[in-house]
């Protein structure tokens, strides 16, 4: 399940029911599925496909996504370094990201236009809804380990647009959990 931290005002949230409703207050959406049966750890793209079917056709009829496809990323992915270093920095799209976790964890770093970064480390389960136009930055954590399932409404939207404010600087690039300090309260 996932962990919600608000570095600036020292707390994180990790009941479900709390990161739910907080997710939402920022635009965030936030749920937790479950395999229509269970899967092997080596199962295929289709295989992982199959079994959220119904809760893939459910995201595809209520917000107009239009594909989804599964992304697995290892220590040992070709160019990897290149590819974190394209999400670690506060961008924006033109398309929702949508990204449901199989494996291994993330942190997403959300920089809403309604309130203070929050960071949100996702785990397998959890399935996050960044709307389109959401200033935000991702993280592998410290296993460089991560296989989701992602849908689009148009891939050609996801082009990450960079802010260039040099906010995302201010936050721990790797999750630890919980303690994601901005720069300012670390160095104290």
């Amino acid at each position: 399940m996932a962990i919600v931290t608000i570095p600036d005002e020292n707390r994180t949230i990790t009941d479900a029911a709390e990161i739910t409703d907080y997710l939402a207050s920022i635009d965030i959406d936030y749920e937790q599925w479950q395999p229509s049966h269970p899967l092997a750890s080596d199962a295929s793209a289709e295989e992982v496909l199959a079994a959220y079917a119904a809760d893939i056709n459910k995201l595809k009829e209520l917000d107009g996504y239009v594909t989804a496809d599964v992304i697995d990323v290892t220590p040992n992915t070709p160019g990897l370094d290149a590819m974190l270093a394209k999400f670690k920095s506060e961008h924006w799209h033109d398309d929702d990201e949508v990204r449901f976790i199989i494996e291994g964890r993330g942190i997403f770093h959300i920089h809403p236009s309604n309130g203070v970064v929050t960071s949100i480390e996702v785990t397998a389960g959890d399935l996050i809804r960044v709307p389109s136009g959401t200033l935000h930055w991702f993280n592998l954590c410290e296993d460089l380990r991560i296989r989701a399932i992602r849908l689009f409404a148009d891939p050609a939207g996801w082009v990450p647009r960079y802010t260039e404010s040099g906010v995302d600087a201010g936050y721990q690039p790797v999750c630890f959990s919980p303690a994601y300090l901005p720069a300012s309260l670390s160095a104290q």
